[in-house]
């Protein structure tokens, strides 16, 4: 650091945290977890020190909304920088004397996010990254690039909820990584309140106020806990008790595959019923880029003795192009589609019942529905799914990418009623199912 920039309003002490966010050296850098850690604080004065540093280096600093960028960016980034950035208001920018320039940006949709591809930055800073979709960060990480010698960062602030929730807590938390990803280019750093030393001297009413929060809010916000967090539209779901081990349904069991179709993604489920009525969903398909052939041929592939395919009813609408629906293209394929009509509010209503713990007096709980452990792009979504915020009967369906498989667990749930009773005898329609999944088998 410049010996003359040492006394400089600009630089304060770090806490711990931010010391260990300051030295990280890691392509992909999360700080934060709770609120009052920070985040903002350390975030700018990362990229500040950087410039500084590198002579040249771009940088672009990221919030959702352009409201919020200017509230906790531009504003106080003016003061800081007094005499060492020019502030251009035209290009959103704080332009270095040594040619560094950290430009402002904001991304309030999934369209906003084209304006920067095509551009190049050395840095990325994403400010409370879970408000961004996971679409908005990978276009993102495609801009970090550059024809220089200068180090290629992304540094991110994160709470618990948002759309953003289920990607970050993948890479940062989870640290579950796909073919692409480097296990050793993410690290994530967690910040309290309570390592916020300064906000607690000035502000000691905030840990109170952050401590008399209901429990949802409470764990995510003061706890930093990502397994519960405001918004979520399943809080009843629990991987211990929803989540078993696969397994293979025996023939006594009832078998139903329920689908929700589009080009966009091919999201089957594939759910047993016991004689007793509890459900079990045991397989999934979820696939993208599907014409209906090959998605049918897909889900045949794992449809031995089903008998019924459930699909709504929007499936029977006729194609302009054929004059076909896509049920009747399922059906040419081998795959007899089920109507039904699924009310959004209706159905969610009856998943949840499916979802119920259940608590019996010797301390075992239970549910009526459980999801084997392979069927991982379910159990991936489920506790994702936000509440809509005009709706709150509602599930919102953006991130659209994870409304898919919790969509077709919703026309299962529709479709077969809720066994109020814990174990129900064997009926007529039970017979019949048995009946069309042995006809079924023989047209598959």
């Amino acid at each position: 650091m410049p010996k003359k920039l040492k006394k400089h309003t600009f630089f304060g002490l770090p806490q711990e945290k931010q010391k260990q966010f300051f030295e990280a050296t890691e392509k992909y850098v999360a700080y934060g977890g709770a609120r009052g850690g920070g985040k903002s604080w350390a975030l700018r004065r990362k990229v500040i020190l950087m410039c500084l540093k590198y002579p040249g280096l771009c940088v672009l600093v990221v919030r959702r909304s352009f409201p919020e960028l200017r509230e906790n960016h531009i504003r106080p980034m003016k003061k800081e920088l007094l005499g060492l950035a020019d502030f251009v208001e035209s290009r959103k920018s704080f332009e270095f004397k040594n040619g560094s320039v950290i430009k402002l940006g904001y991304c309030d949709s999934e369209n906003d996010v084209d304006r920067y591809q095509g551009q190049e930055f050395d840095i990325i800073a994403l400010d409370e990254a879970t408000q961004l979709t996971e679409y908005q960060f990978q276009t993102f990480k495609a801009c970090l690039r550059g024809a220089n010698d200068f180090p290629k960062r992304m540094y991110i602030t994160c709470n618990p909820g948002g759309v953003g929730h289920g990607w970050v807590k993948r890479l940062f938390i989870d640290r579950e990584y796909k073919a692409y990803e480097n296990p050793d280019d993410y690290r994530f750093i967690p910040a309290k309140v309570y390592d916020n030393k300064v906000l607690l001297t000035c502000d000691p009413e905030y840990l109170m106020r952050l401590q008399s929060l209901p429990k949802d809010l409470r764990d995510a916000w003061l706890l930093g806990k990502w397994d519960a967090f405001a918004g979520q539209f399943f809080p009843e779901f629990d991987m211990d008790l929803h989540t078993v081990a696969p397994f293979i349904p025996d023939d006594n069991c009832t078998k139903y595959c329920a689908i929700d179709y589009g080009l966009d993604m091919l999201a089957a489920i594939f759910v047993a019923v016991d004689a007793t009525g509890h459900a079990t969903v045991y397989d999934e398909v979820y696939q993208s880029g599907l014409v209906v052939s090959a998605a049918a041929e897909l889900i045949k592939e794992k449809a031995h003795g089903v008998c019924t395919f459930i699909a709504p009813s929007d499936l029977w609408a006729r194609q302009k192009d054929s004059g076909k629906s896509i049920a009747e293209l399922f059906c040419e394929n081998g795959v007899y589609l089920t109507k039904i009509n699924p009310d959004r509010i209706g159905g969610w209503i009856c998943l949840k019942e499916w979802l119920k713990p259940i608590s019996y007096d010797d301390g075992r709980r239970d549910s009526m529905l459980k999801i084997c452990r392979n069927c991982a792009n379910l159990i991936r979504s489920l506790p994702q799914l936000m509440h809509d915020t005009k709706r709150p009967q509602d599930a919102a369906t953006q991130p659209h990418e994870i409304t898919h498989a919790p969509d077709a667990l919703r026309y299962f749930a529709s479709f077969r009623t809720f066994a109020k009773k814990p174990f129900e005898k064997k009926t007529k329609r039970v017979r019949l199912n048995k009946e069309l999944a042995k006809m079924n088998a023989k047209k598959l």
